[in-house]
């Protein structure tokens, strides 16, 4: 019976030890950075899957009915080749960037956590800490213009998707359909000396039927949707950081404060032992 609580015991507390070491993991943790990390690789995944597939399908609808010279969008056709290739490039980036920023936020957590222990934050440290702080704040106004840009042609396809909603409602005040058109070229995407250029009535209809404008008019809304999403997840780094970098600025001077304090203490004890010694030597 002994041998046998014995064993219940030491089996508690290894239950006990591997609670207690899975509860201080966990609250190692730095589940603000965690959060914000998803978010923003949610958001720069829409934004660069959505924004790739959309610039392919609106390249094949401009090509399709708007300019069917391949000489006159030559230019259009390189800058969205370009912007393809930038996406590449932003969404390696961000990948790297948000693994960056989640390992300094596991690391901050750290340096907080063990804030009375042995462990002590380096100047360098502080320094990173404050380079990513300058960097995210960079990168969230970019990102700020890049969700104004992919609104574009977010509102220039709800305003042909509209016209073709006007063209086939059963209104008698509208005009006849064969008069209702949307001009590319007035929007610079094309240029003036396309051909045709624009699309009227039953042209006009046939394009918001068709799949290329369904799929682009949609995938650049959820590339907006991405791009704003990316815009929260770097304000919620940036607020993360900037309060990880004060944190760590008390923590350094806490430990200056600690450091100067046993000093003291140490100088304390040595002058009161001499003291003492002194008083021996003269009884």
């Amino acid at each position: 019976m002994e041998t046998q609580s014995e064993e219940s015991r030491e089996l508690s507390q290894e239950k006990r030890g591997c609670l207690d070491c899975c509860i201080k993991c966990l609250g190692g943790v730095p589940y603000a950075s965690l959060v914000a990390t998803i978010l923003c690789f949610s958001g720069v995944a829409l934004f660069c899957g959505c924004g790739h597939v959309a610039l392919t399908g609106t390249l094949t609808i401009l090509e399709t009915h708007f300019s069917k010279i391949t000489t006159d969008h030559a230019m259009l056709t390189d800058i969205i080749q370009l912007m393809q290739y930038v996406i590449y490039g932003i969404a390696s980036f961000f990948f790297l960037y948000g693994i960056i920023l989640l390992a300094e936020g596991f690391y901050t957590t750290s340096a907080v956590k063990e804030l009375h222990s042995e462990f002590k934050t380096t100047i360098c440290g502080r320094c990173i800490s404050a380079m990513f702080v300058f960097l995210t704040y960079i990168l969230g106004v970019a990102w700020l213009g890049v969700f104004g840009f992919s609104a574009v042609p977010v509102f220039l396809f709800y305003n042909m998707w509209s016209t073709c909603a006007a063209m086939r409602a059963p209104v008698t005040s509208l005009p006849s359909n064969e008069s209702i058109c949307v001009d590319m070229r007035q929007y610079g995407i094309i240029p003036w000396n396309a051909t045709p250029g624009v699309a009227c009535g039953s042209a006009l209809l046939e394009i918001c039927s068709s799949s290329e404008f369904y799929l682009s008019y949609h995938l650049y809304i959820v590339a907006c949707a991405g791009a704003g999403a990316t815009v929260i997840a770097l304000i919620h780094y940036l607020m993360i950081l900037s309060a990880n970098w004060a944190y760590l600025k008390d923590a350094s001077h806490m430990h200056a404060y600690q450091d100067i304090k046993s000093k003291e203490e140490r100088e304390l004890q040595d002058i009161q032992s001499r003291s003492k010694e002194c008083l021996n030597s003269y009884s």
